[in-house]
């Protein structure tokens, strides 16, 4: 079982993602083993009101289409008969060290939990859906040993009440 992880920083994914890809794909080959390839959520482009799930169209935006597009590449060569592949999709994440990578991660949580001003992207008040990261690890795992897993996009879980960033940081704020 190999599980692939790995994120280059956001400008260097149209750079390095096709290579790393590729690389992981190699091994898992040679190795004989199943695969299981975390995703985002960005092939998906803007909601437009309608929900994100497993079957509906990649129309990724112009900002993040170039990884995403090579990302949908990567995955049309991933669903292939050498190799067993289980793609887990999720949201922004948060949680145990997820660092300056994670929108929730070293510019928000400190400051929040210090009753410091909480430095955000985007529209706070937008509801927006996180991940949390250890549940990120436990879906995957579950995609590595589940026998319906293999040649399918999978949404890994979430908390199904959709919060806005502006009331993920007061919860925090009042829990510090």
């Amino acid at each position: 079982m190999i599980y692939q992880t790995l994120s280059p920083a956001y400008p260097e994914w149209t750079a390095r993602f096709p290579g790393l890809q590729a690389g992981v794909l190699a091994a898992a080959e040679a190795a004989g083993a199943r695969l299981v390839s975390m995703a985002n959520a960005y092939v998906y482009g803007r909601p437009a009101r309608h929900p994100l799930t497993e079957d509906r169209a990649t129309t990724p935006t112009p900002r993040r289409g170039s990884c995403a597009g090579g990302w949908r590449e990567n995955c049309s060569q991933l669903i292939t008969p050498r190799v067993e592949v289980a793609i887990g999709r999720a949201s922004d994440y948060f949680g145990p060290r997820g660092g300056a990578q994670s929108n929730l991660g070293d510019r928000v949580f400190p400051a929040a939990l210090a009753g410091k001003t909480a430095t955000v992207l985007g529209d706070r008040d937008q509801p927006h859906t996180y991940t949390y990261i250890p549940d990120i690890g436990e879906g995957l795992a579950v995609l590595g040993e589940h026998s319906a897993a293999p040649g399918e996009v999978w949404h890994l879980p979430n908390d199904p009440h959709t919060r806005t960033t502006r009331q993920i940081v007061e919860t925090a704020r009042q829990r510090s």
